[in-house]
């Protein structure tokens, strides 16, 4: 190791280390490992990323939460004997994800229901035990990452509507299970063996990515998730291994990255981030494609390509990776429209991926007309709006150039007293119209 590395990890150290303590069973600080560092640092440049919600409710067309909609358990159960995804193919799916630009793949090992994709030992209710189809699809799916250099990371739920031993709270009240059995120190000891499993049989794991803490009353110190032991579990086995906890609040100690659902870091229009403040640790926002995480059959209504990317942009725009969701099918195919809409923007940053991929937040925030995203002393423009005409930029930009990113094209600015200003040519077709400025 060099030494400028060395003093920058160590650096990196202190600042991981004075998180502060919270409740829950995570009291205290936590130092990430040189490794987790360097892994925080690769996941910061990826920027984009593909999420997949995947298991037995893709056969109902629903949507993820259908088992919340009053439905027994035992009953929505039966639906494993007949899941035969016959086309699921992780050669196609790692490739046409590879296509698109994305970095790394999220996929949901066991969700809410309580199905594990995976060839679990703690419970036959999974893929390779409990379905016609036998295959472990996250195993197919781990390899074919390994062999084509994409980072493969694990959705873990933290609730269960179907075990008797997770205690009920907000959410699957109505699936019929026992509330005179809740046993948490089971469910927690499954959990935990189902993580190292996920940890000890799948090759490098780039994270894990937990949701479903919110349906306990923590906030109020009224339950505790003993987080500080499942996290120290975690990296005690992959210590490249992040963390990250969709709980909708400022992250815990042991956590190496912060999630904002269905919004952009420091925004609240889908209600789920008013208790969370943006922290120093590489952030991530996941949103949809359409309306739906999970398959949903009559959920036709697929963002556009360039609603896509300019979404893309501005989460760069943030210093935010964009985690980006596809419900696969029943059958084991991604949707083609989804496909479509991916392979759109593989094009796109096939041209501009400079300006997206290994960039932090740049020096100007997100304006009416676009934001900025930085490498070096390069700054890049991203004009969103076409209509913008001019951009004024901050007072302490020190300017030396400006020119267009796709063909080097001068762009016209002035020098003011307090600012400088860009004037930008009439036509600025595409999503986004990129200005790259050259700074002193």
């Amino acid at each position: 190791m060099n030494r400028k590395k060395s003093i920058l990890l160590s650096a990196l150290l202190l600042a991981s280390s004075l998180v502060p303590a919270s409740a829950n069973s995570n009291e205290g600080t936590y130092t990430p490992a040189p490794e987790n560092l360097e892994a925080r640092r690769q996941f910061s440049a990826n920027r984009f990323g593909i999420f997949i919600h995947w298991g037995i409710y893709s056969m109902f067309g629903q949507g993820e939460w259908y088992l919340n909609n009053n439905i027994n358990a035992e009953e929505y159960a039966k639906a494993a004997r007949g899941f035969y995804p016959a086309d699921f193919d992780a050669e196609k799916w790692v490739s046409a994800i590879k296509r698109s630009g994305a970095r790394y793949i999220t996929i949901t090992s066991r969700h809410h229901d309580g199905f594990s994709m995976w060839d679990t030992e703690q419970s036959a209710y999974n893929i390779v035990d409990g379905t016609p189809f036998g295959r472990d699809i996250l195993k197919e799916l781990a390899d074919e990452c390994h062999k084509q250099g994409i980072t493969l990371n694990f959705y873990y739920s933290h609730l269960d509507w179907t075990r008797d031993d997770y205690p009920i709270a907000m959410t699957g009240q109505n699936t019929g299970r026992d509330r005179s059995k809740a046993d948490f120190d089971s469910y927690y000891r499954f959990m935990n063996a189902q993580l190292r499993e996920l940890l000890t049989n799948y090759g490098p794991i780039g994270a894990i990515w937990f949701d479903g803490m919110w349906d306990q009353d923590f906030k109020g110190g009224n339950f505790d998730w003993r987080l500080g032991e499942q996290y120290d579990l975690i990296h005690s086995l992959q210590p490249a291994c992040l963390i990250g906890n969709n709980h909708h609040v400022t992250p815990f100690p042991g956590e190496d990255i912060q999630i904002f659902e269905r919004d952009l870091p420091g925004q609240n229009t889908a209600g789920w981030n008013g208790d969370s403040e943006i922290s120093q640790l590489p952030l991530e926002t996941c949103n949809t494609m359409n309306g739906m995480w999970g398959y949903q059959i009559s959920d036709q209504n697929y963002k556009s390509s360039d609603e896509l990317i300019r979404y893309l942009v501005k989460a760069a725009g943030m210093g935010a990776n964009l985690l980006l969701n596809v419900g696969p099918q029943p059958n084991g195919e991604l949707p083609a429209a989804a496909i479509e809409q991916l392979t759109k923007m593989g094009d796109w940053l096939e041209v501009n991926g400079e300006t997206i991929y290994d960039t932090q937040a740049g020096p100007i925030e997100e304006q009416e007309w676009g934001t900025s995203t930085q490498r070096g002393k390069r700054v890049f423009v991203h004009i969103l709006n076409p209509e913008t005409r001019e951009v004024t930029l901050p007072a302490g930009l020190k300017l030396k150039k400006a020119f267009t990113f796709a063909d080097k094209t001068p762009v016209r600015f002035t020098r003011g007293k307090d600012a400088t200003t860009l004037h930008l040519p009439e036509a600025t077709p595409g999503p986004d119209f990129i200005v790259e400025l050259e700074t002193k």
